[in-house]
């Protein structure tokens, strides 16, 4: 614990991962000595980290030996709800609080859940791209059926995960008429919302969305065997974690007709990389992993961060994860 340190000194490693000068960090400055780098390449990051009491970060990737090699490390503070990228254990080892940003992003992640799906279903980007390039001008007819379009109402959604966001995907689908059903490791009452088990939402779901944490027990949760026990009219939509799918079999299904499309905004490897199996088409959306970025959720985040330093150095850290 650092409380007796009146001007801590805090680095945070990623921070161009959350402002690019379009929000402030004020409420951190004041807490302490603030040095931001905008990226840290792990060759880089015990030099930046050496003398730091708190290091702040979104996905940089902290290792036992990283913490080893910075001894007055007190606190790391998580601009992610996320945080598989820290060694917890060892964290927790060397007396390191780890706090997450909790539920910052609920509302927001829910929002693009079905902005991905919406598209899926209602195809405007290509339409919009239609009319763009002269179609509908040249079109003798008033309507134009380029593109398939699916009628959510009435359709089932099947939630992998019921936290904050599951449940908040879950209340949108109500509003639109959809039955639905969840798989959660943790079992709730939550209204409108029937609990299945994994191969019962496999197989009855028109849409699966994927609101679980990345751990050792979801990784690759979603394979080969998981998209063949699905509809082939099926709607696969993954906001959550890159490593709960395996991609080759996601391209697979969806090149052989397995599934109806899909739509992510997270990969394995991000950025994305060269040798990606996954091509963003017409049966597939991919989105820069941007779910949680929205301005005014950006801005709760940096409160969220401000609020977990400013509670450790009192003594009472909140939203510990270790």
């Amino acid at each position: 614990m650092i409380s007796d340190i009146k001007k801590p000194k805090i680095v945070f490693t990623d921070a161009a991962t959350v402002s690019q000068d379009d929000i402030s960090l004020n409420p951190i400055k004041k807490l302490g000595e603030l040095v931001c780098y905008g990226s840290t390449s792990p060759e880089m990051l015990r030099e930046r980290i050496a003398d730091a009491d708190i290091v702040l970060c979104n996905k940089t990737k902290i290792t036992r030996e990283d913490m080893e090699a910075a001894p007055r490390l007190s606190c790391i503070a998580l601009f992610a709800t996320g945080y598989n990228n820290i060694d917890t254990a060892a964290a927790a080892d060397r007396g390191i609080a780890v706090c997450n940003a909790g539920s910052y992003s609920t509302n927001a992640v829910a929002q693009h859940t079905f902005a991905l799906l919406l598209e899926l279903c209602s195809r405007v980007g290509g339409y919009n791209d239609f009319v763009r390039e002269g179609g509908w001008k040249s079109s003798s007819l008033f309507s134009v059926f380029r593109y398939p379009m699916t009628e959510l109402y009435g359709k089932t959604i099947g939630i992998v995960g019921l936290g904050s966001i599951g449940c908040a995907v879950a209340r949108i689908a109500e509003a639109f008429g959809m039955n639905v059903i969840a798989y959660t490791r943790t079992p709730k009452n939550i209204d409108g919302v029937t609990l299945v088990g994994f191969d019962e939402l496999l197989a009855e779901a028109d849409v699966i969305s994927v609101h679980c944490p990345l751990t050792p027990e979801t990784t690759e949760l979603f394979g080969e065997k998981e998209f063949t026990a699905m509809k082939e009219s099926a709607f696969f939509i993954n906001t959550s974690r890159g490593g709960v799918v395996n991609e080759v079999a996601l391209a697979k299904a969806i090149d052989s007709g397995m599934i109806a499309g899909a739509a992510l905004d997270v990969l394995c490897v991000e950025p994305q990389s060269p040798d990606c199996p996954l091509v963003a088409g017409d049966r597939l959306i991919i989105t820069p992993h941007v779910a949680w970025t929205p301005l005014e959720t950006r801005q709760r985040l940096v409160g969220t961060v401000a609020a977990n330093i400013e509670n450790f150095l009192a003594g009472h850290p909140t939203n510990k994860v270790n």
